[in-house]
């Protein structure tokens, strides 16, 4: 006999304004730390001021170009990524073992919400087995990196919506030399916004199953 899954509260986190990079790093790596079998999982949807992250396993020879750019440490999975404003990050403090996942779940969620969101405004994403993310015509629309720590993950992903790229041509991005990015802005005219993705966000989470409650709250 199986031990049944137990429902958790998701709390959805949405920041209206550029958030710095190291706060919510220090902020998410001391939830997971500090949590409980009974605390809800967190999702947090923001933008990050402009700033590269380098990962656990990050080799520096992945910055090509020094720039005005911080540099911070991260204890993520993955190399080096760009963030800044106009790319959303979305952290998941996912209980693993409550929602009976494996990284392997983590990921292909992650990466399927971000192909069912392309999806909704008829642009064809893809996944790729050995290069996590997500892909239109062979160029990056979405990254991701995860941290799992006693079944409980954070860190998460990343897609571009009309950011500045060039933050990514200093580097490799994730790794790859020559990977080309591609954002909402170079694949519709009329592009959905911060705002509104954040709102296709919520309703993607109020319809899966996963969650038995789901709270929201604006962050300033």
């Amino acid at each position: 006999m199986t031990d049944a899954i137990i429902k958790p509260t998701l709390l959805i986190r949405q920041y209206c304004s550029l958030t710095p990079y190291a706060e919510r790093f220090i902020e998410m790596k001391s939830y997971t730390e500090q949590r409980d079998e009974n605390s809800p999982d967190q999702l947090w949807i923001l933008q990050h001021p402009a700033v590269l992250t380098q990962g656990q396993s990050g080799k520096p020879e992945h910055i090509l170009i020094p720039t005005d750019i911080p540099v911070v440490q991260s204890d993520r999975g993955g190399q080096v990524t760009w963030h800044g404003p106009g790319q959303m990050v979305i952290y998941f403090m996912f209980d693993l073992n409550r929602l009976k996942w494996n990284v392997r779940t983590l990921v292909s969620f992650a990466e399927q919400l971000m192909i069912d969101l392309l999806k909704k405004y008829n642009i064809e994403g893809y996944a790729k087995s050995d290069a996590p993310g997500v892909y239109v015509d062979g160029r990056k629309f979405g990254s991701l990196g995860f941290k799992i720590r006693k079944g409980r993950s954070y860190h998460g992903l990343a897609l571009n919506i009309d950011c500045d790229l060039t933050g990514f041509q200093s580097i490799n991005p994730c790794g790859y030399a020559g990977l080309e990015m591609v954002r909402f802005s170079d694949l519709l005219n009329n592009y959905p916004n911060f705002e509104q993705l954040s709102l296709d966000m919520i309703d993607y989470f109020k319809r899966t199953d996963y969650f038995k409650e789901i709270q929201v709250i604006t962050e300033k």
